[in-house]
């Protein structure tokens, strides 16, 4: 170690620019990590928020929650330790008094009840108390300058709703959603509301027992329980959006963990004829090899580390309508991964260091 922090000491330029090429590097990969990350993120956030075990919607529906339309009275056919009702609507608003394209927000509406277990927690104002009015994703707020308070208007109806409140992490499909009552839902979805047990939602959102689908029994043929974990892949364009870049960091993630091992075989093998000298003044191999290792392990580990913090700087700055998440446990895989691919190659090239002949390498 101490002969490996002599040499980047004494070579400070030279270092510095494979500390760079590692820093660039590692900043790349982490960053778009946390993109991709981020942007399938946005598709689910507001099904994990149900803490849920899983989703029963109609047979005929193909998990597609969009074509999915029961009565309220299917509650007395399914058997759970919970079960809450969710009306599902997308739709279009914009505040009241703006008008042009740039003013219309995408959102998806749920229709839940205030009492069950799918509640949204109220980080900011109030829980809606009676129809037409809404707790909002705070990306709205963010993103969109929406205030408590203001009105929202319907594309394409005369229904307004108000914001009384707001919660985080609360997106289905990149939309922001809009918690309301479901009498709510209904006249927004069907223009008509109905309470008794005829009325329509959209899925009924269930728990087990032991977090599983166990003790989950539904008594009518036309619906079919799905855990959670398989409809999210089933949500429109989801599965489709995680293997595409879950490919393209993970080819990112390999080719750059190579660069870097190839780099530091490079500048391994070029110092031959000073492990020649070093051989011949009588430095053991083993020494030899155990220096290249340690200086390999300082330059991964400060270059990487850089990487790190500028990405998590840059995280701290950047826009609200960014979807950028970050992930501990990918940061983590990803910063030992390009460390020990730099560590592999330091190993490679010391192989060649103690084949190397002394005479050889001097002359």
């Amino acid at each position: 170690m101490f002969l490996a922090w002599k040499e980047i000491k004494h070579s400070k330029t030279r270092f510095s620019l494979i500390i760079g090429v590692m820093v660039l590097v590692s900043y790349l990969v982490f960053f778009l990590v946390g993109l991709a990350y981020g942007l399938a993120q946005d598709n689910r956030t507001s099904v994990d928020k149900w803490q849920a075990d899983g989703i029963v919607l109609t047979d005929e529906s193909n998990t597609n929650i969009n074509m999915s339309m029961l009565n309220l009275g299917a509650v007395k056919d399914v058997e759970a330790k919970d079960i809450a009702v969710l009306g599902q609507a997308p739709n279009v608003v914009r505040k009241k008094g703006t008008t042009g394209d740039s003013t219309k927000i995408n959102v998806t509406f749920f229709g839940i009840e205030t009492d069950q277990f799918i509640m949204p927690k109220v980080i900011e104002g109030e829980a809606f108390r009676k129809d037409d009015e809404v707790i909002a994703d705070i990306s709205l707020k963010e993103e969109d300058g929406i205030e408590l308070g203001d009105t929202l208007q319907l594309a394409g109806s005369e229904k307004e709703v108000k914001v009384v409140g707001f919660t985080k992490d609360a997106k289905f499909n990149v939309a922001p959603v809009l918690y309301t009552t479901v009498s709510t839902f209904q006249d927004i979805r069907f223009e008509q509301v109905d309470k008794t047990e005829n009325g329509r939602v959209s899925a009924l959102i269930v728990r087990g027992s032991n977090n599983s689908l166990n003790g989950i029994t539904i008594n009518n043929d036309g619906l079919k329980v799905y855990p959670i974990a398989d409809y999210i892949n089933k949500i429109p364009g989801y599965n489709a959006q995680v293997l595409t870049f879950g490919l393209m960091i993970g080819f990112l993630v390999v080719i750059a963990a190579v660069v870097i091992g190839i780099f530091i075989y490079v500048l391994t093998i070029q110092k031959t004829s000073i492990f020649g000298v070093m051989k011949a003044q009588g430095i053991s191999s083993s020494y030899i090899a155990k220096s290249v290792v340690a200086q390999t392990f300082l330059l991964a580990v400060i270059g990487v580390g850089i990487g790190l913090l500028l990405t998590v700087g840059t995280s701290l700055v950047l826009p609200a309508a960014v979807p950028y998440r970050t992930n501990p446990v990918f940061l983590a895989g990803i910063t030992a991964i390009l460390i020990i691919m730099a560590i592999l190659g330091a190993l490679f090239s010391v192989r060649a260091v103690v084949k190397i002949d002394p005479l050889k390498a001097i002359g």
